[in-house]
């Protein structure tokens, strides 16, 4: 059953097309990758989905409800979407416990005990119990990125929103980041996410979709994709993680 999706989407940015008619079906629990170079409109589709930038044309439904209607509340959708992006976005002046609990108790009006008890659980399972009372100035960058994934889940979304979590790691970090998405993946979290990491998008999604220039050139199994690209741009794209 499709969870998400975009009929004909398109947005500018002054005469500047980004997204040129982006149509995309994402079934509940699936995981797609969106891959293609710097500027092919990845980011740009993941924040109109999160509502962070309004599209001119075509239409976004997420579960059932065109969330693109302009008289949606805008509250209300993000409250079911979880978002990372590249830079970890933790309030500074907050402990990781507090990060965490902040969404649950102030927008879904979690008791502060629940709260605690479900940011425990979470920060148990990411592997960084130990660190509850830090802020985030005191942890790695690997380790604030999984409070960051962390946090997005603690509402239990529909959807999770992936935009390039470990593009700002060092490289001995991606790994502990990676791990954690797919975990998240095996439990049948829908997940949509950017991503340069080609080996891990051959390993868990279920779908890869290539970017280029503003349209979904390519989509499919990372099987078919990867490996018996049908287009010569695709080709040529992937060849740059090959050769």
């Amino acid at each position: 059953m499709s969870l998400l999706r975009l009929d004909d989407v398109y947005k500018s940015f002054g005469d500047h097309d980004v997204l040129r008619g982006i149509d995309l079906e994402v079934a509940q629990g699936e995981v797609v990758a969106l891959i293609g170079a710097s500027g092919s409109g990845k980011s740009t589709l993941l924040r109109t989905i999160n509502l962070l930038e309004p599209i001119d044309d075509g239409r976004i439904v997420l579960g059932g409800v065109d969330i693109s209607d302009p008289r949606v509340d805008v509250d209300a959708v993000r409250a079911r979407i979880g978002v990372v992006f590249q830079q970890y976005n933790l309030f500074p002046h907050l402990t990781v416990q507090h990060n965490i609990t902040l969404a649950l108790r102030h927008v879904h009006r979690m008791k502060k005990s629940e709260a605690d008890a479900a940011a425990t659980a979470l920060l148990q399972r990411v592997g960084l119990a130990d660190k509850a009372a830090e802020h985030p100035d005191r942890l790695s960058g690997g380790q604030q990125q999984r409070v960051a994934i962390a946090r997005a889940v603690a509402t239990s979304p529909e959807l999770l929103l992936l935009d390039e979590v470990t593009s700002a790691l060092d490289p001995e970090l991606v790994g502990e980041v990676l791990d954690l998405v797919r975990d998240l993946a095996d439990d049948g979290m829908t997940i949509v996410m950017a991503t340069h990491e080609m080996a891990f998008a051959r390993d868990v999604a279920d779908r890869v979709v290539f970017l280029d220039a503003g349209r979904i050139l390519e989509q499919g199994p990372p099987a078919e994709v990867f490996g018996a690209p049908r287009e010569e741009r695709t080709r040529e794209f992937l060849a740059r993680f090959t050769a």
